[in-house]
């Protein structure tokens, strides 16, 4: 990474009439939230299938068990935007960045200030309804379930809570794919931040953009899927690579 790369994607998104970023797992590792699917990630030491939709509807009561004692393993209240979720909220703040979807769970980008944020893998931090969609913040839902209250039920209509989030077995949401899919299509630049480019449909967004003549931006420790297609291709961590490009484009404005 050189000062001149990142001054030239600085004016490639300065000068677009509509950004578009989409942040994978990267972008939570480096708030040290663990990663799902890497050799030391969250499914090595659970198995996914106690947490498929099946389990959840077959056996709430062991599935919500289970889940407040991983989420207390692995997560919990210290972990806080870095520099490359603040980055991406200055950006958007600013006008610079017309949309953002994530593949992440976290709720860190809406911490740092970003609004309007397409989850398409749902958010960790709410739970739903099964009955009603009514939806609650989870951590007060995950101290019940400590307290003994499982299955947690609704209190609007006493349907069985699940977390807010895209179980395995399950469809992803309509709707915000819809919205992701149509950003991707208007994009003229679509910047990639922290993903593999590996699991799809996530992955087929920037490939759309790309297809549709959008410059494509790529910052991933690891080489991608699309690194031969994009103008930019950053190999560097998230939270060095994003401020910087953020300082470049408000010093050019």
């Amino acid at each position: 990474m050189t000062d001149e790369e990142i001054r030239f994607a600085a004016d490639a998104i300065r000068d677009a009439d509509s950004v578009v970023a989409m942040s994978g797992a990267g972008v939570s590792t480096a708030s040290g939230i663990p990663d799902f699917r890497s050799e030391d990630g969250i499914w090595q030491e659970y198995d996914p299938m106690d947490f498929h939709i099946s389990r959840f509807e077959a056996d709430p009561e062991g599935f919500w068990t289970e889940r407040a004692e991983m989420v207390e393993d692995l997560f919990g209240d210290e972990f806080q935007p870095n520099p490359a979720h603040e980055a991406l909220a200055t950006l958007q703040q600013e006008g610079h960045l017309d949309g953002l979807i994530t593949q992440n769970i976290d709720g860190l980008h809406q911490e740092a200030g970003s609004d309007e944020v397409i989850e398409i893998h749902g958010n960790g931090q709410r739970v739903a309804c099964y009955d009603c969609s009514r939806t609650f913040e989870a951590e007060v839902v995950f101290d019940r379930v400590r307290a003994g209250a499982v299955p947690p039920r609704c209190p609007n209509c006493e349907g069985l809570l699940k977390p807010d989030v895209v179980l395995f077995g399950e469809q992803l949401p309509e709707y915000p794919l819809f919205r992701a899919q149509s950003l991707a299509e208007r994009a003229d630049l679509f910047l990639v931040v922290g993903s593999s480019l590996t699991v799809e449909p996530a992955a087929s967004f920037p490939r759309t953009a790309a297809e549709a003549g959008a410059t494509l931006c790529i910052v991933n420790l690891d080489r991608t899927g699309l690194s031969d297609r994009a103008e930019y291709d950053f190999r560097a961590d998230v939270t060095d690579v994003l401020p910087a490009i953020r300082d470049a484009v408000q010093e050019g404005t």
